[in-house]
């Protein structure tokens, strides 16, 4: 006589609910990636120099422009038509590499470190340690930017006070330039934190940084004309140097346009970063 063993399948445990102390949220995503970006030495040395470089250079250009016009001396052709603005905002330029630097570094310090594959373990829909690296890097740019642009134009009021470059920045138009100079630079560094995740090397990034929006004008020069004025406003650069101006030259983008060009590379930029982010493993 044999008997048959009735084989019952076992009842799934239920499955526990997420506990909300744990859950992944944009907003701890955000408070992840500011701890990381404070904790590092670099940015506290990056972004003082950035401010420096705009606070410096500005006053430099005003206190040269006040030393040749009290000389009498021949004034230097690029000085000719400058005003307190633009000599205030002189070191645009140089803080823009600055701030792209670090902001290049970023992302692309993980990827060196092997730090991001911790980083997407914890978050692993992957495109939010995107969106919150740019939006927190950006923000900071930004705010150092308009604060060096804003603090670097009192300088240079007061030096060139009693001259005939003299401005206030009560003027028309000039609270606005000083802002989009802040813009520029924030975007400057998005375009930064986008290039360090799409190349995942920091030379890399760096190159065609500096390349884009210092080389890339430049050789500018090197094309027929027709080209050279079709092209030239809307290099990033270009673009971004209309964001601020008060009077454009001829043939530059208004502000407005030249801010929806240069955002138009800033999601360029991101969207290839996280297309590649998103298709490749880190």
């Amino acid at each position: 006589m044999s008997t048959a063993t009735e084989s019952r399948p076992t009842p799934a445990a239920p499955a526990r609910p997420a506990d909300p102390a744990r859950r992944v949220t944009g907003r701890r995503v955000l408070r992840s990636e500011w701890a990381k970006l404070w904790s590092l030495r670099s940015t506290w040395i990056t972004l003082a120099l950035g401010l420096l470089f705009l606070l410096a250079f500005g006053t430099i250009a005003a206190l040269r422009y006040k030393s040749m016009s009290a000389s009498g001396q021949q004034m230097d052709p690029d000085f000719a038509d400058a005003t307190a603005y633009t000599l205030a905002l002189f070191g645009v330029p140089f803080a823009l590499i600055a701030l792209g630097v670090l902001g290049v570094l970023t992302t692309s310090g993980e990827y060196s470190t092997g730090m991001i594959r911790s980083t997407l373990a914890a978050v692993p829909r992957r495109l939010p340690v995107l969106w919150s690296k740019a939006a927190v890097y950006g923000v900071i740019a930004f705010l150092v930017g308009a604060v060096g642009a804003v603090g670097v134009f009192l300088i240079s009021s007061g030096v060139l006070s009693g001259t005939a470059k003299a401005m206030s920045i009560s003027d028309d138009e000039v609270v606005r330039g000083l802002l989009g100079a802040g813009l520029y630079l924030g975007l400057v560094g998005v375009i930064g934190v986008a290039l360090g995740a799409l190349l995942r090397s920091t030379a890399g990034g760096i190159s065609a940084l500096v390349g884009a929006f210092l080389l890339v004008p430049g050789l500018m020069s090197l094309l027929p004309r027709s080209w050279r004025t079709d092209i030239t406003p809307y290099l990033p650069s270009n673009a971004g140097e209309s964001i601020f101006a008060l009077q454009p030259p001829t043939g530059a983008l208004s502000a407005g346009a030249g801010l929806l060009v240069l955002l138009g590379w800033t999601v360029l930029a991101l969207g290839g970063a996280g297309y590649r982010l998103k298709r490749s493993d880190a």
